[in-house]
């Protein structure tokens, strides 16, 4: 090689280097991968379930664009251009994809951060027990963190039902959204979060959906509606914590106070009617523990005229008009001010309230 090569050779890799320093220097950073969210449930999610091009577009118009719906469906339309892929199966049973396993495959498929499960429809009106509706949840849950430990989920309490060839399933439906959130509680963690979803209060049979059952336009939206601030709550982190305050510097001698133990026992209860329909009717009790923690409560009333066919969240016993609930295994313990709520269905009239009595232990 001769001298003039070498110095051509030097000169070029001097630039080379050079242009590598450049490009290093204004690299743009990689985008952070967009969140996967997996809408899942039956023929109210999918077939069109326009809902969700209702959410996703209003996520795209408040700048949540780093979103991906994701599902082995595709969209069914809806009139407007979105991001449809679902995992809304039409006539689906939330009890029979718990039992055949289909979800793991749907979840390798899909890989999905969140899920909005409105799931339970078909079950309610094949008369399959809340408590077999919610052990299938359960299962489903267990699956989705097996799939992404990390995975967060929205679960609905599912909209109203009036189907002219079901005169139970609106007593159902209530059954089963009245038991989810005590379900919930005990499925959630710090690392994948269950939260419920209201989609059952202020949607009506007869003007939010076309046959009382699934959602018209305006019960589209209403469901939209609904989902939107719980999803935007997980897309952006969830709430943050205030900070803290520091605490001024105590005097140099602080006057030590006595601390005084909360009164030893005592519990009240509230009762009040959440729902009622000809023949029967749908009740509630507050139960409040104004004392010292307890360890378990029990509470009492009478019902004259009226018997109770099915509770949540408490071990319930009538004779006669003589009612007796009982905490559950998972909410005895209360602390001084806490609170567990537990519910009912009743044939006749929500009316009159009876004086609900409490006592601990």
């Amino acid at each position: 090689m001769t001298h003039g090569s070498t110095s051509v050779l030097t000169v070029l890799v001097a630039m080379a280097a050079t242009l590598g320093f450049l490009l290093a220097g204004t690299a743009v950073p990689a985008q952070a991968a967009a969140t996967r969210i997996m809408a899942l449930g039956d023929s109210i999610t999918g077939s069109p379930g326009c809902w969700r091009a209702l959410l996703w577009s209003r996520l795209a118009n408040t700048g949540q664009t780093n979103v991906d719906f994701v599902g082995t469906l595709p969209p069914q339309g809806c009139g407007i251009a979105y991001d449809g892929e679902n995992e809304g199966h039409g006539g689906a049973l939330v009890t029979s994809v718990a039992d055949q396993n289909q979800l793991p495959g749907w979840l390798s498929a899909t890989r999905p951060d969140i899920v909005l499960m409105h799931f339970g429809t078909n079950d309610v009106w094949s008369n399959r027990p809340t408590a077999t509706i919610l052990a299938a949840y359960g299962k489903l849950v267990d699956q989705m963190r097996t799939s992404n430990p990390d995975t967060k989920i929205l679960v609905a309490k599912i909209i109203p039902m009036n189907p002219s060839t079901c005169a139970e399933c609106g007593q159902r439906t209530s059954a089963l959204n009245a038991a989810i959130p005590g379900w919930a509680a005990t499925k959630t963690t710090a690392r994948s979060p269950v939260v419920v979803v209201d989609q059952w209060t202020g949607f009506s049979t007869a003007t939010d959906t076309y046959d009382g059952v699934h959602p018209n336009a305006s019960g589209d939206q209403k469901m939209a509606d609904r989902w939107f601030p719980a999803l935007t709550a997980l897309l952006d982190g969830g709430p943050t914590v205030p900070p803290v305050t520091p605490t001024p510097t105590p005097p140099v001698t602080p006057t030590p106070t006595p601390t005084v133990p909360p009164p030893a026992g005592g519990c009240t209860a509230v009762y009040k009617t959440t729902n009622q329909w000809s023949g029967g009717f749908q009740g509630e009790v507050t139960v409040k523990n104004a004392g010292a923690a307890i360890t378990g409560w029990t509470t009492s009333w009478t019902f004259t005229g009226r018997q109770i066919s099915q509770a949540w969240n408490a071990t319930l016993t009538q004779t006669g008009a003589a009612v007796t609930a009982r905490n559950a295994a998972w909410n005895g313990s209360l602390a001084s001010g806490a609170t567990a709520t537990f519910g009912f269905i009743s044939s006749g009239t929500g009316s009159p309230d009876p004086q609900v009595s409490c006592t601990t232990g």
